[in-house]
């Protein structure tokens, strides 16, 4: 057993529950299909000997186990699924924390599911900070975070709204008002509307290996996604012509 876990928030995807608001733009059954393909990537990336790999899972009547499984068969060996508890994110994300110190583990390195390209150098510095600091944080250019590692459970998530571009922000001052020191990751994206997958679709053309899954799937759909681009951006100056001055 390592002293590290690395817990990935996850889903199991189901087409009409995953991805929602991209699946407006993309369909329902694409929408499931990319995200299978993100998780697969994180559990090729990050199953192995050197970090435990959790999947905090919803919804809890999945048998996940069996899921991720299909994804890296090589590596089930190294990967574990608990379900998510809590009545609202806030909540789930705190137990995740809750869940790994029962587990007796140091250092508590969770991610989100939505940015397949997070690469194992920043879950890397996330560990080596830890020995410095009290709450380590990945922001994401929306800004929410990507990324966020604790040596104990603090509660760094109530009353915090989510999927907000205040989510950080709020963040790091509820830790600071508890006197907890925080550090700051490089940013990364998440993919949660069509303009950030067409921009992981130039990022991966450009460098595949920072998720091959995803880089592969997304080869074949590139005339599909374009299509539906430029009729997302039809739709948005729509929106806004409809919108008073």
């Amino acid at each position: 057993m390592s002293d590290t876990a690395l817990a990935v928030v996850a889903r199991y995807p189901e087409a009409g529950k995953t991805k929602t608001r991209l699946a407006r733009a993309i369909g329902n059954q694409e929408a499931a299909d990319l995200y299978r393909a993100f998780l697969t990537d994180l559990a090729q990336r990050f199953a192995g000997p050197e970090i435990d790999l959790h999947w905090a899972f919803t919804p809890a009547e999945v048998d996940y186990a069996c899921f991720v499984a299909t994804l890296a068969p090589s590596l089930t060996r190294h990967m574990t699924c608990f379900p998510q508890q809590g009545a609202d994110f806030n909540t789930r994300l705190h137990n995740v924390f809750r869940w790994t110190a029962s587990h007796d583990y140091s250092y508590t390195i969770l991610i989100g599911s939505d940015s397949p390209h997070i690469s194992r150098d920043l879950v890397a510095q996330a560990r080596c900070a830890l020995n410095a600091v009290d709450v380590v944080l990945g922001p994401a250019d929306d800004g929410g975070y990507y990324l966020i590692a604790m040596r104990e459970p603090h509660d760094v998530f109530s009353g915090i709204p989510m999927s907000t571009d205040v989510v950080l922000q709020m963040t790091m001052e509820l830790a600071l008002r508890q006197g907890l020191s925080v550090c700051l990751l490089d940013t990364l994206f998440d993919i949660d509307e069509l303009p950030d997958l067409q921009r992981l679709t130039q990022l991966l053309a450009a460098d595949a290996s920072l998720a091959p899954v995803t880089a592969a799937h997304l080869a074949t759909k590139r005339s599909f996604n374009d299509n539906h681009i430029h009729s997302y951006a039809a739709a948005l100056d729509l929106h806004r012509a409809d919108q008073p001055l």
